[in-house]
């Protein structure tokens, strides 16, 4: 599945006659039990999103709902895109410090997934959208970690 059959699919599940569904929004959505395993591995660090490519389900931390419904959904094409074209396991995690880290996994018995290909997307994924994970790391320090914007600034200076 391409890129605007995805959007299609997401469109006719996220909307109805041009409008969201509310009883469908992204940061309602269940955690499904990869997604407490997700959580379990990650060590001191959270878990923003990510996406099974067994189960054919996407997680996204509620933690985070206050993040622009655009965010969310650019995440998530993110994601699902991610595991369509490699497989496996797919997260967005933050570190303690507010950095993010892109992670990418298969179960042992998955002859399918191809970690070439996947650090190869990984890659990609980076360069292309690293504007978003500044702007989501800095989102984390300000408003998780509850750092001063003011002395984040002036790291940057």
């Amino acid at each position: 599945m391409g890129a605007k059959e995805f959007e299609e699919e997401y469109n006719k599940e996220f909307k109805e006659n041009g409008q969201a569904k509310e009883d469908l929004k992204i940061d309602e959505m269940q955690k499904t039990n990869k997604a407490r395993v997700f959580e379990e591995a990650a060590g001191g660090r959270v878990v923003l999103c990510g996406a099974n490519a067994y189960e054919q389900k996407y997680y996204f931390n509620p933690l985070f709902k206050e993040i622009p419904e655009s965010i969310k959904k650019e995440l998530n094409i993110i994601s699902v895109l991610f595991t369509q074209e490699a497989g496996g396991i797919f997260t967005i995690v933050f570190e303690e410090d507010g950095a993010i880290s892109i992670e990418t996994n298969a179960d042992e018995e998955d002859i399918t997934y191809d970690e070439i290909t996947a650090g190869l997307l990984v890659g990609e994924v980076r360069r292309k959208r690293q504007d978003l994970f500044e702007a989501l790391g800095l989102y984390y320090r300000i408003y998780v970690l509850h750092e001063n914007p003011a002395d984040i600034l002036d790291e940057e200076n």
